[in-house]
C-alpha cells in the first residue's frame, strides 16, 4: 500500500508499480496506508512531524520504520540538520509513543530500488531500535531485498549519526555520479 496526501497520486503510482510487480499494489491516502501492520515513513524531513502527528491513532500499536534523513542543501552541498529530539527517528518515537519506531533504510538508494534493471544489492541496511523483536522484523524485511543485509546497528538513541551520514553519501554520489551505499564487513 502506497500512501500520499493525494490518494489519486498514490493510486497512480501503485498502478505503475503493479504493472512491473508480480504481486498487487494499492494506493490511497496516508491514513489508508497507516492501516498496514508495518509502515515505512519516507518523506522529506520538513513534513515529517506533521505527517506523524496526523496519524498517531492509526499508527498506535504498529511498527513504524522511519527512514527520514533530516538534511539541508546549499551551494556547498548537503549537510545534516539539527533535530531537537536528537534524530528524526527519536522525534517520531516522541510523536508516536504508542508505536514502536525502528530506524532503517537511510542509505539505500531509492533510484536503485526503483530501477527494474537492478536485481541485486550489496548494501547493508543499518537497523536501529529499542525493541529486539521489531528490529528483527525490520532486519528480515531488509534482507528480503536481493543481496541486501539487515544489520542491527544499535539503539534508537544512536540514529542521529546514521541519518547524518546520508549527507556524505549524497556528496559521494554527486561527485562520482553513482548510487553508493553502505556495506558492513566482518559480520556474519
Amino acid at each position: 500500500m502506497i500512501g500520499s496526501r493525494s490518494a489519486e497520486r498514490a493510486e497512480q503510482i501503485a498502478a505503475e508499480y503493479a504493472q512491473s510487480c508480480a504481486s498487487g499494489m494499492a494506493g490511497g491516502s496516508n491514513s489508508d496506508a497507516a492501516a498496514s501492520e508495518l509502515v515505512i515513513v519516507a518523506v522529506p524531513y520538513d513534513g515529517h512531524a506533521a505527517l506523524l502527528s496526523s496519524l498517531t491513532t492509526e499508527l498506535a500499536g504498529k511498527i513504524v520504520v522511519d527512514c527520514v534523513n533530516p538534511l539541508g542543501f546549499d551551494q556547498r552541498g548537503p549537510f545534516p540538520l539539527s533535530v531537537a529530539a536528537g534524530s528524526a527517528a527519536e522525534e517520531a518515537q516522541q510523536i508516536l509513543p504508542q508505536s514502536t519506531v525502528v530506524a532503517a533504510f537511510h542509505h539505500v538508494s531509492a533510484v536503485l530500488l526503483d530501477d527494474p534493471g537492478v536485481d541485486n544489492f550489496a548494501d547493508s541496511v543499518l537497523v536501529l531500535g529499542d525493541d529486539r523483536e521489531a528490529v528483527a522484523t525490520v532486519c528480515d524485511l531488509a534482507t528480503a531485498i536481493p543481496g541486501a543485509r539487515g544489520i542491527y546497528a544499535g539503539r534508537l538513541r544512536n540514529v542521529g549519526q546514521v541519518e547524518a551520514l546520508a549527507a556524505n553519501l549524497i556528496a559521494i554520489n554527486r561527485r562520482y555520479k553513482a548510487h553508493a551505499g553502505i556495506a558492513i564487513t566482518g559480520v556474519s
